[in-house]
């Protein structure tokens, strides 16, 4: 009995010492995670706001709406804003920045814990997850619109969760996770199309079962948008899609430049360096892809997911606001860190069999560790405007910082039923909350016969046609002065209708100041 006892014990001790360390890597991350999301605080960008202003308004009565009485859908995340809505009923607070931040904080730990062990099952090395799932607990594509209000986090968690979903064969959550991810943002579909894909070519048929769940899901959200809104899908896209002017290859140099510097190697690198890591890191996806298939070939929608991306934003076209640029960073981690880890491996190989483990694993720890390292310099210690705290240098707010002191100003001379007209509406619209007039058409649809406008007028991407906002015909105009340079501000029926309020200065974007205008 004591021989029998002896010959099982090792295997156990050894499977209760990989039990236990298995948890400490994931309390670790976890930790990493939470500190890096809390550290920096609240940072929020100006499309949050409009978010907020959404579920403020759902919560107070006045329907899913940014303008009481206005049934216009111009936030593309019915989800995260009903879940604000609901988290402030349960917990009786209005702060709804407060609640974004707890929310994204834990929707990104959540992404974390989801990505370690997606690497894993991905790649079939722990260490892969390890990699992908710290790298992304630091990374400035989760913090900074974590701490700035946006559904980022939240969405991020639901597409690791549907791919691993996919991967380990749970079809159904597949399916009610790529419904939720949906209703968190539309571009989803982009992976969850190429997941759906894969399951139809699998079973030759389409999967109605799972086609069921999802409807379940979706159909209150569709119903609801037809009758309430005329469409589920927000006018947001259709607005930006007019009001911006950019040159047809923006999106595409864009993408590429952020695609050649997952870690931020522009910081240390010159130009050349970053082509030559940028080329590397195509060599190490392709390696990362074919073993990944190989092993699963129900990994394709993973492997192509970030490049279909890429083609899909750069036919597009659309301005690249930063967060369009968060959803495939972790699944490029994914196949940057497989692909490595492969590499380092096989070379590894070609020592004894004995050392070359080992050696796979200091190697592959070397490249993680820069990695790390260069994340790491893309924060800031002291940020200069904001908290004093550690923060992303991505995590800029200072144009948001102004529109609350122009909000300021316009609550010392609006009157209650006052009309406010923007380019940029969310902290204006939240703070003041006044009736807020889009001039990009968020949520004025009548501003899009005035789009496209005048080549002429336009000093950056954006500018506002002067028979637009004469047409508004608002009672407070807040805008950039390089805005108006060339079209609003020169026009004389303007200037006889609108006085100048208050000037704050301000280089942004190239502009002279912020202004605000109040009519005469």
């Amino acid at each position: 009995m004591q021989v029998i006892s002896e010959s099982y014990s090792d295997p156990l001790s050894a499977a209760f010492g990989r039990a236990r360390t298995e948890r400490l890597i994931i309390i670790s991350l976890l930790l990493v995670a939470l500190t890096a999301r809390f550290l920096p605080g609240p940072r929020m960008v100006d499309d949050a706001y409009i978010t907020f202003r959404y579920a403020r308004n759902l919560l107070e009565g006045n329907g899913f709406v940014y303008n009481p009485g206005e049934q216009i859908l111009g936030t593309t995340t019915p989800l995260y804003a009903s879940l604000l809505a609901g988290l402030a009923l349960i917990s009786g607070t209005r702060d709804f920045p407060a609640l974004a931040t707890i929310v994204n904080a834990l929707a990104g730990t959540v992404s974390v814990l989801l990505l370690y062990h997606l690497g894993g099952r991905f790649s079939g090395r722990r260490e892969v997850g390890l990699a992908v799932a710290l790298l992304w607990a630091v990374a400035p594509y989760g913090i900074t619109f974590t701490i700035g209000g946006m559904e980022t986090e939240l969405t991020i968690a639901l597409l690791v969760a549907a791919a691993l979903a996919h991967l380990n064969g749970y079809y159904r959550a597949m399916a009610a996770l790529s419904a939720l991810a949906f209703l968190a943002r539309p571009d989803t579909v982009i992976l969850t199309g190429l997941l759906w894909l894969d399951l139809i070519l699998t079973r030759r048929r389409i999967p109605w079962r799972e086609a069921g769940i999802a409807l379940i899901l979706l159909a209150p959200w569709l119903i609801f948008g037809v009758l309430y809104f005329g469409s589920p899908f927000p006018h947001s896209i259709a607005a930006k899609s007019v009001a911006y002017r950019l040159p047809g290859e923006a999106a595409f140099v864009r993408l590429l430049q952020h695609y050649a510097t997952p870690f931020f190697e522009h910081y240390v690198l010159p130009p050349a360096g970053v082509f030559i890591v940028f080329v590397v890191y195509c060599a190490l996806c392709v390696i990362g892809a074919i073993y990944a298939f190989r092993r699963d070939s129900h990994s394709w929608p993973l492997i192509v997911y970030p490049f279909i991306y890429f083609a899909v934003f750069s036919v597009a076209n659309p301005l690249l606001f930063r967060w369009y640029l968060s959803l495939p960073v972790p699944f490029y981690f994914l196949l940057i860190a497989t692909g490595a880890w492969k590499l380092i491996h096989d070379v590894g190989g070609a020592i004894t069999n004995q050392k070359a483990e080992t050696v796979s694993r200091l190697g592959f720890a070397v490249l993680v560790l820069v990695a790390f390292i260069l994340t790491l310099n893309a924060w800031e210690l002291q940020p200069d405007h904001g908290p004093v705290r550690p923060a992303p240098e991505m995590a800029w707010f200072k144009l948001e910082l102004l529109y609350a002191q122009a909000a300021d100003i316009i609550q010392q001379h609006a009157q209650p039923g006052d009309t406010l007209g923007a380019g940029d509406i969310g902290v204006l619209g939240y703070q003041t909350g006044l009736h807020v007039l889009d001039t990009v058409g968020l949520i004025t649809p009548q501003t899009s016969r005035y789009y496209p406008a005048d080549p002429a007028i336009y000093v950056i991407n954006y500018a506002i046609p002067p028979e637009l906002m004469l047409a508004l015909d608002p009672d407070f105009i807040v805008i950039l002065e390089v805005y108006g340079r060339r079209g609003l501000l020169p026009d004389m029926v303007f200037q006889s209708r609108y006085q100048l309020l208050a000037k704050l200065e301000t280089d942004i974007y190239g502009s002279d100041g912020m202004l605000i205008y109040g009519r005469r």
